[in-house]
């Protein structure tokens, strides 16, 4: 019986530390992504390392943001809603 309660205890221990990594992995492989909803690119407003994708500038693609806001960086929002966000833009600002 002492070996079966030490066998539980490893294995919560495993599934809390591998849980943390697990859904990490599982939240960055939907970065950049087309949406399953009707959407457009939303210019301006990405916080850093959370672009979708980006125009020109410090970053090419996926999560490689370095400011907030970056006026090159986009994130997909749902259509129509972009020019309703403070700073959003439907195309990159210069």
């Amino acid at each position: 019986m002492h070996l079966n309660r030490r066998y539980i205890i490893a294995s919560a221990l495993a599934a809390a530390v591998a849980a943390p990594a697990l859904y990490a992995t599982t939240m960055t492989s939907t970065i950049g992504q087309t949406p399953a909803f009707k959407a457009e690119k939303c210019y301006g407003i990405a916080k850093a390392g959370k672009n979708d994708c980006a125009s020109t500038g410090n970053s090419s693609c996926a999560g490689t943001s370095k400011l907030n806001a970056d006026p090159n960086a986009w994130i997909y929002v749902a259509e129509g809603y972009c020019e309703r966000i403070v700073n959003g833009s439907l195309k990159p600002k210069a």
